[in-house]
């Protein structure tokens, strides 16, 4: 099924965040550091640890970094507590925008987000007030310079091994699944060889929003504020980012 790159659309902005590397390393401790104290320290008994040690991996996170988030939040020393907190708002133009952070200070980042919002044209809504727009799946995205598979085949592949969908553009094969299936998908096309630009459990728009003018460069900047700031660890919209390719 070719269509809308969702994944482009959300890896564009990443991209830009990938780069300041230093703050998302500390980022990916932290999520560690999360994972590894509700669930344990053990990767092979700890899905929400094995997925996130193999996003941090794939950004070229030292794996001494990793062991020392597991170490810290496995060991006996004082813990920090980190609440993870949404927030739902507008950006410029209706975009839709939901924030995920982990924070030891709620104050702090409700101050912070809610002036993220408020200095680039948007504002914060009340819970649920966009989060309907969206929807939980898993994804995974598959380089098509890196493999060369037959897209029937792969499909053929997806969908036995319990996907719902997938995805063909120039650049990749994405492959959905329900957040539920992503393990046991994962899995199975892993073990044909298959290996992933992309694997993670997100939040994909059902519909976009396209802007211009101001209200673009504001929305980007409401962005790349969001995404600068240390307690924010995700930001979703559904602004259609085509448009800078153009």
């Amino acid at each position: 099924m070719a269509g809308h790159s969702k994944w482009k659309n959300i890896q564009r902005r990443k991209n830009a965040q990938d780069a300041k590397r230093g703050k998302l390393f500390m980022k990916l401790a932290k999520e560690i550091y999360v994972a590894a104290k509700s669930g344990g320290g053990d990767p092979a008994s700890n899905p929400s640890l094995r997925l996130v040690i193999e996003k941090a991996k794939a950004a070229n996170m030292p794996s001494e970094n990793i062991e020392r988030a597991i170490k810290k939040a496995t060991g006996t020393q004082e813990h920090t507590n980190y609440e993870e907190i949404r927030y739902e708002g507008y950006g410029p133009g209706g975009v839709a925008v939901m924030v995920v952070c982990l924070t030891d200070n709620k104050n702090r980042t409700a101050a912070n987000v809610r002036a993220a919002f408020s200095k680039n044209g948007g504002n914060l809504g009340e819970t649920g007030c966009v989060s309907y727009l969206f929807e939980r799946k898993g994804l995974l995205v598959i380089d098509r310079e890196q493999h060369n598979v037959d897209e029937d085949e792969l499909l053929l592949l997806a969908i036995e091994a319990g996907a719902e969908e997938m995805e063909t553009t120039d650049e990749s094969f994405e492959i959905y699944t329900a957040p539920e299936s992503f393990e046991t998908v994962k899995a199975q096309l892993e073990q044909q060889g298959l290996t992933f630009a992309s694997a993670e459990i997100t939040m994909i728009p059902q519909t976009y929003t396209t802007l211009e003018g101001d209200d673009l460069k504001k929305m980007l900047k409401l962005i790349d504020t969001l995404e600068d700031d240390d307690d924010v660890q995700d930001v979703y919209h559904n602004l259609d980012e085509s448009v800078l390719e153009e």
